[in-house]
């Protein structure tokens, strides 16, 4: 029905009352769309820092001593805002100019948040900012994200790098990194929840996804771990604070996770803190806040790494893929002084219970067949059966003089790590699962006993010391191919050849909590699931 043919459908037989809940309804699912749409919208604009400093009018026409660009402003009446601005020097000094993130609360109160070092001007005619002065920004910005991490007096040496526009998201994306963290710690309490959330639509899209892949090559490995302790160190400490005031805040996980995919190689790269994983059971709390504090301020470090390979045979193709390394560990996000401090220390913390990944190419028209290598698990029981003759002098009226006792023992030799290979469909899942050694039974799906909680020699206590631990002395695990090595092979149809077949993994880690070294009943089991896309080309390479 359109708007213009009201008219006529007020003479028809339908109640006033119905059509006026038709018209009610149809508002209402308008402005659902337009809602939408609003949303979609700002998830997908990214704050292009790059194109305004690129863009700015020479110095020499600048009416003000400084130019401001809005990064987020408030919903609220006296409509406060955060802006980046650039200022140049007083009259009569050497040219040089400096960046200021500040927050506009009313005029003209305004409260710089952070402030980038001062760059030279070659003259002060000079009319924009050159590559390298770009690049002693790009630098700024590092050290200034890196300033908020647990290591602030490490020494790293800085990427050499080329300010061109190729790198115009990867600028972009450091820099809404540094605005988000400042946003955290220093931003007024008017402006933070609303800047914060701003901040994070930009920084959860797929443009900035794409660019935290090239921002990360940029850092190179060792950078890249500060540069995500720093980030999860402020979301830990906001979701903290937030939790208190009743206000849910959710790190979406793929916004630390991302895919690579190389020649013969897949590569996911994953971080979450502690806090933004979902609780198996949100009934598990306790209210001892060291311990909190020791299991709250540590951060999940992943990398799983699929090796692959492609054989050519004459009327198929066989993709075969296997395990080069899973590995999983638990890291402070905070100094060891400070985790003994207000914690437990750091040793008092989560630990990997089950590992699942799940593998599966996204179009299967091509697919023929998929085999693993590996036989379900038939573990060896070692039955001894033993007989002993008692001697002894009973009195009169017993029958026998003389007993004899037959028992019968059962063991069997069992690994922690129990690992699994399965298909579902053209899917194979890989599964490692931690079993308790007292029992037997999976660590993720079930709780100790409470008199084993406090057993001085029960396998879980001092695991991170222990000989028989299963863990590295770190706290994590590593499955590498030379035990959990075997592949898994799909048969793809000859009419593949030269596509780009695109390969999807899903995974879930679950970590679990059970007392270390200090005497509580508490335990708990967290889950991370992410999600990344893979390619893999199939073309011969003649």
């Amino acid at each position: 029905m359109s708007w213009s043919s009201s008219s006529s459908f007020l003479q028809s037989s339908l109640p006033l009352s119905l059509y006026i809940h038709i018209i009610y309804l149809t508002r209402r699912v308008f402005a659902s769309h337009i809602k939408n749409h609003l949303i979609r919208m700002a998830s997908a604009y990214i704050l292009d820092v790059w194109g305004w400093i690129n863009n700015l009018a020479p110095f020499s026409q600048w009416n003000t001593n400084s130019m401001s660009l809005c990064i987020c402003v408030a919903k609220s009446t006296t409509q406060p805002s955060i802006h980046l601005s650039i200022t140049g020097s007083p009259p009569g000094q050497n040219p040089y100019i400096t960046f200021h993130i500040s927050a506009s609360l009313q005029v003209p109160i305004t409260i710089t948040l952070w402030t980038s070092n001062s760059f030279p001007l070659k003259s002060k005619s000079q009319q924009s900012l050159d590559e390298d002065t770009l690049l002693q920004l790009f630098y700024s910005i590092i050290n200034g994200v890196l300033g908020y991490g647990p290591s602030k007096k490490s020494s790293f040496r800085l990427p050499a790098v080329r300010m061109r526009e190729e790198l115009r998201d990867v600028f972009n994306m450091a820099f809404l990194t540094l605005a988000f963290l400042v946003c955290i710690y220093e931003a007024p309490q008017d402006l933070r929840s609303e800047c914060i959330d701003t901040l994070r639509l930009q920084l959860t899209s797929s443009r900035s996804r794409e660019a935290s892949k090239m921002l990360v090559r940029v850092l190179g490995s060792n950078l890249e771990e500060q540069w995500m302790r720093s980030l999860n160190l402020a979301i830990t400490n906001c979701m903290i604070e937030l939790q208190t005031s009743n206000y849910l805040y959710r790190t979406p996980s793929p916004l630390f996770s991302y895919a690579v995919s190389a020649t013969g190689l897949w590569k996911v790269q994953l971080f979450c803190p502690i806090v933004a994983m979902n609780l198996e059971d949100p009934s598990s709390t306790t209210q001892d806040e060291r311990l909190l504090f020791s299991l709250n301020y540590q951060q999940l470090e992943g990398v799983i790494q699929l090796a692959y390979k492609v054989i050519y045979r004459a009327n198929w193709i066989d993709v075969v893929v296997s395990v080069d390394n899973v590995r999983c560990d638990v890291n402070p996000l905070i100094s060891e002084n400070l985790m003994d401090e207000r914690g437990y220390g750091s040793e008092e913390k989560h630990f990997p219970s089950r590992i699942s990944l799940r593998l599966t190419p996204t179009v299967q028209s091509d697919v023929v067949s998929v085999t693993v290598s590996k036989s379900s698990d038939n573990p060896t029981h070692e039955v001894g059966l033993e007989r002993t003759l008692e001697g002894s002098f009973d009195p009169p009226n017993s029958y026998l003089g003389l007993r004899m006792a037959a028992s019968e023992s059962v063991t069997m030799s069992m690994k922690p790590w129990k690992f699994e290979q399965s298909v579902h469909g053209d899917s194979t899942y890989l599964n490692w699962f931690l079993h308790d050694g007292a029992n037997g039974r999976e660590v993720f799906s079930s709780k100790p006993s409470k008199l084993s909680l406090f057993q001085p020699r029960a396998w879980f206590r001092d695991r991170y010391s222990s000989a028989y631990r299963p863990f590295t002395k770190q706290g994590g695990v590593v499955f590498a191919g030379d035990e959990y090595g075997e592949s898994v092979w799909w048969k793809v149809c000859g009419r593949a050849l030269g596509k780009t077949m695109e390969w999807e993994i899903k995974g879930w880690i679950w970590l679990t909590y059970w007392p270390n070294k200090q005497r509580t009943l508490h335990t708990e089991t967290r889950r991370l699931e992410f999600r990344e896309l893979l390619h893999l080309p199939l073309g011969r390479l003649d």
